[in-house]
């Protein structure tokens, strides 16, 4: 069978959609199942948990690289080698026996997160100028379905079978994709020769491993502990280097310069401040729920019901996603941006004040994820919006990775608040899910005041882009 020749945005947003699913489930839904994990594989608490910064610490470090790869070299041909890596991992991490043969796994999927901003650079070349907010709106907005759905999955699935299955299901997925992406998206013909600069690209990487290390490590370590903050010092000086790199250099990785422009910082401030508390989220909901009754706080659910409190969260952001078209002509990608990181605002308000009832707590997880459907729809458009058609890549790469190195931070500063308000049984107080649920407020009211700060476009600024973006005819397909 040959390759389709030209086919419709519908179908190429429909490729693009599966691929972004698959990663997305594969970042969470191995959390429900740390201990039947940690159980199979006869290893440690901490050790397992290496199952979940092995990933983390992969798509940080390869997504903004794979970004600036395909911008180089062809997003299509990119986006095959990263599913077809994705696919490598995660069969490994099916037929893993022991711990190490899974974090292997885990650290080739996590070079899957390339596949989002590679999605953008595709939608931004292929699609007209008028679907292409909807589009990478609902791309964009699959990672936090993903995210909700990959912990309602992982419930029922290890409640019912092995955790291998956990990966055997995504893979069926992420293999069809592949072939799809063969059949359907076409090679890019917007593509920006450059040579790679390795002392650039590993800097960044010792630079934002040893941060995010550091952060994930503080539930063993501790945030005052001398390893953490060695670790954290060592980073810093490593990301300072390659900044400084990145400015000398006259082919950057990440130009520098385009992640000053006004845009882009605010929207990527905002995007660690959202990470705050959508990851945080997929922790503490679950862990409130299934405490036990007798806590005066917790609900006594099981893995499977704990989470089915998230779905509501799933449902909303499926359907912002799908009106990101309509939100983006109405009210623009600012006020979407503002919109949500209130709603989250307000969703995380409401479990601070009053969590007695089952009831509120689907409400919480409703306007939560209306509120990140709507703020990772706008993100992503934002950056689009505020950089070169050449630069996509790269740019909606870095806004990935601060929407990770925030939920790792959050994730472990929730987790440090739990354990530090524990009562009988060793289990965590009311006070400590209080604490954890205002430190994602306060994240969010900060994350709002940025969204805010995000510069307003002007008619200018949409005719120019237009006129700018390359017309793409027959002839610059031949040439690219």
């Amino acid at each position: 069978m040959q390759r389709a020749a030209s086919p419709s945005p519908r179908i190429i947003l429909a490729v693009l959609s599966f691929g972004g699913i698959s990663y997305a489930l594969l970042q969470s839904l191995v959390v429900p199942a740390l201990p039947q994990i940690q159980g199979s594989l006869h290893t440690s608490e901490s050790a397992v948990g290496w199952v979940l910064t092995a990933f983390l610490l992969s798509a940080s470090v390869a997504t903004p690289i794979i970004g600036r790869l395909g911008d180089m070299y062809g997003k299509g041909r990119l986006l095959m080698i990263v599913l077809l890596m994705l696919a490598l991992g995660t069969l490994i991490s099916a037929v893993a026996s022991s711990l190490w043969l899974m974090i292997l796994g885990r650290v080739i999927q996590g070079a899957g997160g390339g596949i989002f901003p590679l999605a953008f650079s595709i939608i931004r070349d292929e699609f007209p100028n008028e679907r292409v907010p909807g589009a990478i709106g609902l791309v964009s907005s699959l990672l936090g379905i993903g995210g909700g759905a990959g912990v309602v999955f992982a419930g029922i699935v290890t409640q019912n079978l092995s955790y291998h299955w956990l990966f055997w299901f995504p893979l069926t997925i992420i293999v069809f994709t592949a072939y799809l992406t063969w059949r359907y998206i076409p090679e890019s013909p917007v593509k920006t020769p450059a040579e790679i600069n390795y002392r650039a690209a590993g800097l960044m990487t010792v630079g934002i491993s040893g941060v995010l290390l550091a952060i994930t490590e503080t539930s063993t370590w501790g945030w005052g502990s001398p390893k953490t903050l060695g670790l954290l010092a060592f980073g810093m000086v490593a990301i300072a280097a390659w900044v400084r790199e990145e400015l000398r250099s006259r082919e950057p990785l990440v130009d520098m310069r385009m992640m000053a422009i006004r845009g882009v910082w605010t929207t990527n401030t905002v995007a660690f401040l959202i990470g705050v508390g959508m990851y945080s989220s997929f922790i503490l909901l679950p862990e409130l729920v299934q405490e036990p009754a007798s806590t005066g706080y917790g609900f006594g659910a099981s893995v499977t019901t704990a989470g089915l409190f998230l779905l509501p969260a799933t449902i909303a952001i499926v359907v912002v996603g799908q009106m990101a078209g309509i939100l983006e002509r109405r009210i623009g990608s600012r006020m979407s941006l503002i919109g949500g990181a209130l709603v989250a605002l307000a969703s995380y308000a409401l479990l601070v004040f009053d969590r007695s009832l089952q009831g509120e707590i689907y409400v919480a997880a409703g306007l939560l994820g209306i509120g990140i459907g709507l703020s990772f729809s706008a993100m992503a458009n934002l950056i689009v919006q505020n950089v070169r058609q050449e630069q996509t890549g790269v740019a909606t790469g870095m806004n990935a990775v601060t929407r990770t190195l925030g939920g790792a931070f959050g994730g472990q500063v929730a987790a440090t608040l739990l354990a530090s308000n524990l009562g009988a049984a060793s289990l965590p107080t009311s006070g400590g899910f209080t604490l954890s649920f205002l430190m994602c407020l306060v994240a969010l009211a900060v994350g709002l005041g940025f969204a805010v700060a995000v510069p307003r476009r002007s008619a200018n600024d949409l005719t120019r882009e237009v006129e700018l973006r390359p017309h793409r005819t027959e002839l610059e397909r031949a040439a690219a």
